[in-house]
């Protein structure tokens, strides 16, 4: 969930208040169900395009690598079939495991998984895995342990390997600990400290340490303004949001576990969406940017040349009301959307969550909003937003 609202502008926002309107689903929604697209309502202050000036293309001279998105398999999409691996709203973390592995095998054509895995990671690599934690519909356990167990297997010591999000308490609220994860760390960027609140005894953000000022930071020009307690959920305010250190400095290889869920304009919210808005600082003003800062943010090194693989979680999935996955529209849909390229995920993902919408009733015919923030990515560099030149690869788990 972004929840990237200005509702704390209106009354303090306290933890307690926070994750109370999470778990009912009213942060970072506005709710329109007469909106032709059906995804729930656009965000507060979310706009398709705007021409807020940004430094995109300054971060675009940037020399790419080896690793840069779309990565080593642009255009190439595996939707897994998982037969009943949901079921009633609960997974079977065996098949979980199964359907990762041959979902791997089928992107990269490799005999076994070890060998799939380490076409994107190594034994040295120092791998966070994003993960979603919406209380309603977080990333799913089962699905997070099986790609622990898969670079582990890989040679990856679980010392290396941790679980990631931008509120650390959020991750535990949604059951990512320690206990259930033994060996893997968990981390955020937003954080309280050891006093047990987000400020300590001199006023200040236990979280600024957190962020990266030295890197490059997504520059936009109209101001985050928040109250002293919004803070504590964006970090800073003013013209520029800056990544965390665990993506410019801690990690070497991410890992993308976003859950398929429905939310305007973008008619997804899924593999761009989670990394962005995960790894920056100073997001609320971002919705005013327009849909250009999602791929903008993934433009940046930190993100653009570490995130060698996306593993799209719809074993269950929400195909309406928006990033607060109202169990009215959530359902076992028992499927994996698998890539390096990002964009090229994301549009197939979109393709059957339209579809999907269509068939329940919630939505008409599509909306060409949901093609923009695609577009732009493919402009960016970052992937395939050809639906004709995407190589979807789609198979019934056996």
């Amino acid at each position: 969930m972004s929840c990237d609202d200005d509702a704390d502008r209106v009354q303090p926002l306290t933890r307690r208040t926070f994750v109370g309107l999470a778990a009912a689903g009213l942060v970072g929604l506005a709710a329109r169900r007469s909106d032709n697209a059906g995804s729930g309502g656009l965000e507060p202050g979310q706009t398709v395009t705007s021409d807020i000036r940004t430094n995109i293309d300054e971060i675009l001279r940037i020399p790419r690598v080896a690793t840069s998105m779309p990565g080593k398999y642009p255009g190439v999409v595996v939707r897994v079939r998982t037969g009943t691996t949901a079921s009633g709203g609960r997974i079977d973390a065996r098949m979980a495991r199964r359907a990762v592995d041959q979902g791997l095998m089928k992107l990269t054509g490799k005999r076994t998984a070890r060998e799939a895995w380490l076409e994107f990671v190594s034994p040295s690599d120092r791998i966070g895995i994003k993960v979603n934690p919406i209380l309603r519909l977080p990333t799913s356990h089962e699905l997070t342990q099986a790609v622990i167990a898969a670079l582990v297997d890989a040679g990856v010591a679980r010392t290396q390997i941790a679980v990631w999000d931008r509120r650390l308490f959020q991750l535990h609220e949604a059951g990512f600990t320690p206990e259930r994860f033994p060996g893997i760390e968990m981390l955020g960027t937003e954080v309280e400290g050891p006093n047990g609140k987000f400020y300590n005894d001199k006023g200040e953000l236990w979280s600024l340490a957190n962020i990266d000022r030295d890197a490059p930071s997504y520059f936009a020009d109209i101001e985050g303004v928040h109250t002293p307690s919004g803070l504590a959920y964006h970090v800073n305010g003013g013209k520029q949001s800056y990544f965390s250190k665990l993506v410019t400095r801690r990690f070497t290889k991410i890992i993308n576990l976003p859950i398929l869920k429905s939310v305007q304009p973008v008619g997804v919210t899924f593999c761009m969406k989670n990394l962005a808005y995960g790894a920056l600082s100073n997001t609320s003003r971002l919705h005013q940017v327009g849909v250009n800062a999602i791929p903008e943010a993934c433009a940046f090194p930190c993100l653009r040349d570490k995130a060698v693989l996306h593993i799209g979680d719809a074993l269950r999935a929400s195909y309406y009301s928006g990033v607060g996955a109202d169990p009215r529209y959530t359902w076992d849909a028992n499927l994996l959307f698998i890539g390096s390229d990002a964009v090229s995920v994301d549009l197939i993902a979109q393709e059957f969550l339209t579809a999907t919408r269509i068939s329940r009733g919630v939505q008409t015919e599509r909306d060409p909003r949901h093609r923009v923030y695609l577009d732009m990515a493919a402009k960016l560099g970052l992937g395939v937003a050809d639906r004709a030149k995407i190589d979807l690869r789609e198979f019934e788990m056996t």
